[in-house]
């Protein structure tokens, strides 16, 4: 995954880095190197000597006996040049390097090529600036050791994009063992794969031993409720529904009470893929979000749609505040701009991504995995 945007980014580090090299005034400067001193081992020879000793029996003979391996007092016999670290003190001398320095007018116009790279693998507006803000710190006006100056963008990159996620130690499991029922409403557009998403869900619940119910809250397509009871039955789990057309926060309420009744764990909700941008059906699921009081409020993504997925997160967070992110069609995205991108902008954390259509393809979220996709 991400090979698109592993390429990009390298082919323009090293368009930045090659730059620096030529372009960038050269300096040489003198830096302070501290060394331990070194101590000489002296080699000592040991010798033995055989030793005589008398000692009586019970039968009144003498009987001598050898012993071996006294030592006597050590003799140098020669100094060999061998060292060895001597510990706690130090020696001071000094180094002349040469360095590369650019200002920040030369940065911007460097960075071109690099930002080009970003927008082409979809990354968000607001995380390309904050990743020219890091590297702009580590970089102007700072001595970039000559031959070393890729490895130095590369490391400065790493460390922004890494500072890109939440803390994505979520663990979903613990979490919904602390309330009964408690209550998760998904929500997202159309096609995102929410559905098979909360399918992916229950799955994993009842492989850690956990109830749990669906709920049909997408009523604006009958479609919607025919998917999620399929799923319901392969996985044997009761679906809560309505007929077609019925208010989905009523559906919402029964399938609540229900897990009530019955000591449900955990109650999924599956609500209507709304266009971001239609106000009546955000008002919706505003009513939906107010009638339910969820527990958790998670948005689904399809990672491969790019800004689209990041326009869409941002919107529903600003008008329900969601708690968590799970992207689908991680394994395919090849430009992976939403996957380093909506985390920042919601500042939620990625839990899950789906890799596949099967209930197990589902995976925890893991930052070094990702980092080790884009190739720094």
């Amino acid at each position: 995954m991400f090979k698109f945007l592993k390429e990009k980014i390298k082919e323009a580090t090293k368009i930045f880095s090659k730059k620096v090299e030529e372009e960038a005034p050269e300096e040489r400067i003198e830096v302070k190197v501290e060394e331990k001193p070194k101590e000489k081992i002296v080699e000592v020879k040991e010798e033995k000597v055989e030793h005589k000793k008398t000692r009586d029996f019970e039968e009144k003979t003498e009987e001598k006996e050898l012993f071996r391996g006294e030592i006597k007092k050590p003799e140098v016999i020669e100094e060999k040049e061998e060292f060895k670290e001597k510990k706690g003190f130090f020696k001071k001398f000094h180094e002349v390097i040469t360095t590369k320095k650019i200002d920040e007018e030369k940065f911007d116009e460097l960075f071109y090529e690099l930002e080009l790279a970003l927008l082409e693998s979809n990354v968000a507006l607001e995380v390309i600036e904050k990743i020219k803000e890091d590297l702009k710190k580590d970089l102007v006006d700072s001595p970039l050791k000559k031959g070393k100056i890729e490895e130095t963008i590369l490391e400065s990159l790493k460390s922004s994009i890494e500072g890109l996620f939440e803390d994505n130690k979520f663990d979903l499991i613990k979490k919904v063992k602390e309330k009964k029922p408690f209550v998760i409403v998904f929500v997202g557009v159309n096609g995102s794969g929410k559905t098979t998403t909360i399918a992916k869900i229950a799955k994993k619940l009842q492989d850690n031993n956990l109830s749990c119910i669906l709920v049909a809250a997408d009523t604006f397509r009958a479609a919607a409720i025919q998917q999620l009871e399929e799923h319901g039955n392969k996985l044997g789990i009761k679906v809560i529904k309505q007929e077609y057309g019925a208010d989905p926060a009523a559906v919402c309420y029964d399938g609540i009470k229900h897990a009530e009744s019955k000591k449900i764990d955990v109650v999924l909700i599956d609500t209507a893929g709304r266009l971001h941008s239609n106000k009546n059906l955000i008002d919706e699921m505003k009513k939906i979000i107010r009638i339910s009081k969820p527990d958790l409020k998670i948005f689904v993504g399809e990672s491969i749609t790019g800004n689209d997925c990041i326009e869409q997160v941002r919107d529903f967070n600003e008008a329900i505040g969601i708690d968590a992110i799970i992207l689908s069609k991680l394994d395919v995205d090849e430009k992976g701009g939403a996957a380093i991108s909506v985390s920042y902008i919601t500042g939620k954390p990625i839990i899950y991504y789906g890799t596949g259509q099967n209930y197990d393809n589902l995976k925890e979220f893991n930052k070094e995995e990702l980092m080790k996709s884009i190739g720094i």
